[in-house]
Parts: structure tokens; sequence; C-alpha cells
């Protein structure tokens, strides 16, 4: 990130843009910031039904700002920041995936939808599991009809955490004195493949939107979701594995952290899985993105994009 004043005013000029393009709900746990873009073509009742996108950790839903208009040109585009994400409340708590899931289903509930496709990347992969977990045990109240995964720690024994990462983990679960904004910047920009360009104020934008509300304070917190990850791997990567809606698998070859032998084993578990003779033996539906890192909606948006509506189309 550049220390340059010219940077973090047109870092605050995108934060406030993109705060712009959102509205607020309420949730029980804090208001929560929307982004509810509608297709660019005019909707029809056979169209597809609208994305949800659940964000990873530490960012925000600012993650997908550079492939929202290629996704929502035929289709509705929800995007949301978690509780203690970005620019949603962040209160002083335990966080974990099942609040995360709760926000999730409020605001499907609270904007009237009753079918929906998944786009999940990062922790959102976890919390899509549970999502996919309620709509299969009949608690969502909503059918998932597609959905795509990507560059999530879904197998944890595999996962290669960074060394901050390891660090955040060894702390308790409390708030701290307030993360420097380039140590989270530079966090973030590190999961990214070798030979990526960091677009400076891009990047800052990053930080200022986890700064806001004390944000910096509560990454010990934030990160308890890979508690939540470990104790109940079983449901949340278990409903990834057997939920009936088609999946397409999206992943960066250059992750660091989610290594591209998490994609391989859900591919193979997929094939498992698939004993009925209604394309048994057959390869999942997946893209491997090669040259990209943990964050392909930033690092190759056209290509990601491109990749994800081909499973959702």
């Amino acid at each position: 990130m550049s220390d340059s004043g010219a940077t973090d005013s047109e870092a605050a000029e995108l934060v406030a843009a993109w705060r712009k393009r959102g509205d607020y709900l309420d949730s029980p746990d804090g208001k929560v910031f929307v982004v509810d873009t509608p297709a660019s073509t005019a909707p029809t009742s056979s169209g597809p039904p609208p994305l949800l996108v659940l964000h990873g950790f530490p960012t925000s839903s600012f993650d997908f700002r550079a492939v929202l208009r290629l996704l929502s040109e035929n289709r509705r585009v929800i995007l949301f920041d978690q509780i203690g994400f970005g620019l949603s409340d962040k209160p002083d708590r335990r966080y974990g995936i099942h609040l995360h899931a709760d926000t999730a289903q409020h605001v499907i509930s609270e904007l009237g939808i009753d079918e929906f496709d998944l786009l999940t990347h990062d922790m959102g992969d976890s919390v899509g599991g549970e999502i996919l977990a309620r709509d299969s045990e009949a608690r969502l109240n909503a059918t998932v009809r597609r959905r795509v995964i990507c560059n999530g720690s879904i197998y944890l024994d595999l996962a290669q955490l960074t060394l901050g990462q390891q660090l955040l983990m060894g702390l308790p679960d409390e708030a701290t004195d307030e993360l420097p904004v380039e140590s989270f910047v530079n966090g973030v920009t590190g999961t990214f493949a070798p030979d990526r360009e960091v677009d400076p104020v891009d990047a800052a934008a990053h930080g200022l939107l986890a700064q806001t509300n004390g944000g910096l304070r509560l990454m010990a917190r934030l990160i308890r979701y890979l508690e939540d990850r470990k104790a109940e791997e079983y449901r949340y990567t278990g409903a990834i594995e057997s939920h009936p809606s088609p999946l397409r698998i999206v992943w960066g070859d250059q992750d660091p952290v989610a290594v591209i032998a998490m994609a391989h084993r859900l591919a193979d578990r997929l094939v498992g899985d698939t004993d009925d003779g209604g394309g048994a033996g057959e390869y999942p539906d997946m893209e491997i993105l090669t040259g990209v890192g943990h964050y392909p909606m930033i690092e190759a948006p056209e290509r990601f994009a491109r990749s994800v509506l081909a499973g959702l189309d």
C-alpha cells in the first residue's frame, strides 16, 4: 500500500462511491451493508434467480466490485458485508460460521428471495456449507438452485495458513489494539499470485473498509470461524459435497492458503458420490484459473466472471 496522500484520497473516494451503491438492512446482530444490484437487461419471469455472494475473511463484499457489472448483466446480484466486516456493524462479540449463516439467511428472508444461486469464496465457502445444510434440512425457507465455489479452506488439513493468520489464532478471542492497516493490506495482497500487480488504490480501499467501525481491533475474533470450521467440517464440507444443486468449482492455482489440492480433493469426492449411473465417473464441472492466487475476482476479474457465469447458465 502506498503512503502517498493521493492514494489514500483516491481510496477514500472509492469507498465512498461503494457505500453509495448499497444500503443498510437491520438484523438481530446489527446493521448489514447490502449492495442489491438489478440485472442490466430487463428482467423476465423466465430469467435466472438472484445470485447471492458470500465473501471471505478478512475482507468484504468489495472484493467483487470489479466483477459486479459482468455478473449482473442478466441477473440480479446481491452482495453484503457480514457482521464484523466491511461497512456492516462490528460489535465486540464472538464470531463464527453460524452467526454469518444467520445473517445470510436474514438477508435472504428480508429481500423476499425464495430461490437463488450461490457464489462463495474463502470463509464464505464454509458459511455457504451451513446454508446448504439448512436447505437440505428444510430450515432455510428458500432453495439453492446452482452454486459456484472458489478458493476457500474447505479441507482444513490441507490449508497453509499465513504467518499472520497463525499469529491471530494464537491470540485470545478478544479485541486487541488496532492492527496496523499496512499489515492488513499486506496480508491480503500477499495471497495474490506472485507475479500479480497490486493496484495501490484498490488495496488501500480494502484497508479502509476493514478499519471502518474499529474492525482492525477485531481480527483475532473474526478469525475464530476456523475453530467452527475444524469442529464441524463434517457438516459444512459434507453439505458442499452432497447438496443436490449443480456445483462448479473455480479455483486460482497459485493460492498459497487454500491450495489447489483442495479443489482436486473436492472434485474427487464428487466423483465418488456419483454412483447412480447418472454421470458416474465424469469429472465435475471445474475450471482452474492458471496464474491466479487466492482472490481470483480481483486478480483476474474477466476470467473469473466468465467462469462463474458458465456454472450458472
